[in-house]
């Protein structure tokens, strides 16, 4: 039987640090996806609807940021969509959309409607790509980077591993960028013995830093679900980082008696 695996994409990974979306990251990921086919079911969560509109739009803000943050996801979203689509095409991968938020792992039907639509799309062969519904919803479109809600749909469908793809090797022992001394922390059980590291050092295109990728590994130890951080800026990092030849922090599920 395969296993399931939700992979969460940050913007940083990709524009590959850029302005736009990488077409080449896309087609890096594609094909790797096309190999883990074998093992795996894969349910993605990608960040990037703002990034995709800002290569094409630019808009003014007419009172704050949160608002005009909020229409560039919804100008980028199907624009983001269509490039999947058109890429992951190339590779025979078929995708779906799924946009959710806060209140849907809230409510009980709402639960339950999402298992259902999830597991009828990869019945029939389609890979979802979930995102923030970020039009009607804040949270993750200022803090977070789509990381606490890829956590919570691997914990709603049962995942066997969660990977959050970023531009960091995982959690280290300092701020590796202030810090040459510091060391990747290769594995982690208890959370509360590392939570003092949980320093953010955010890109200018993501809301992702280290405090929200903890409260994720939160969320999956309570849901008895491994967490991974790896780093998606090489090509082939998620079958690297399966093989062993690419390191990175791998977070312990908590098995429950």
């Amino acid at each position: 039987m395969k296993k399931k695996l939700v992979i969460k994409f940050g913007s940083s990974t990709l524009t590959q640090g850029k302005w736009e979306i990488s077409r080449e990251k896309l087609m890096d990921i594609a094909h790797q996806i096309v190999a883990l086919q074998e093992k795996f079911h894969v349910i993605i969560v990608s960040s990037g609807a703002v990034a995709a509109a800002k290569q094409h739009f630019k808009l003014k803000a007419s009172q704050s940021e949160l608002p005009l943050k909020q229409a560039l996801a919804a100008i980028g979203q199907p624009i983001l969509m269509e490039i999947y689509q058109e890429i992951f095409k190339k590779s025979q991968l078929e995708v779906a959309q799924c946009l959710f938020s806060y209140s849907d792992f809230q409510n009980e039907n709402s639960r339950q409607n999402i298992i259902n639509t999830l597991d009828a799309l990869i019945y029939n062969g389609f890979i979802p790509i979930i995102n923030e519904n970020d039009t009607v919803a804040t949270e993750e479109i200022t803090f977070g980077d789509n990381d606490q809600l890829a956590a919570l749909t691997a914990g709603l469908v049962q995942a066997d591993l969660l990977v959050l793809v970023s531009d960091i090797n995982g959690l280290y022992t300092d701020d590796p960028k202030k810090n040459p001394q510091a060391t990747l922390i290769k594995e982690v059980v208890e959370l509360k013995n590392f939570t003092h590291l949980a320093r953010d050092s955010k890109s200018d295109l993501g809301t992702g830093g280290m405090s929200s990728k903890m409260i994720a590994a939160e969320i999956c130890q309570q849901n008895n679900v491994e967490m991974w951080i790896v780093n998606g800026q090489e090509d082939l990092f998620l079958l690297n980082a399966m093989s062993g030849t690419l390191g990175f922090t791998r977070f312990l599920s908590i098995k429950k008696e």
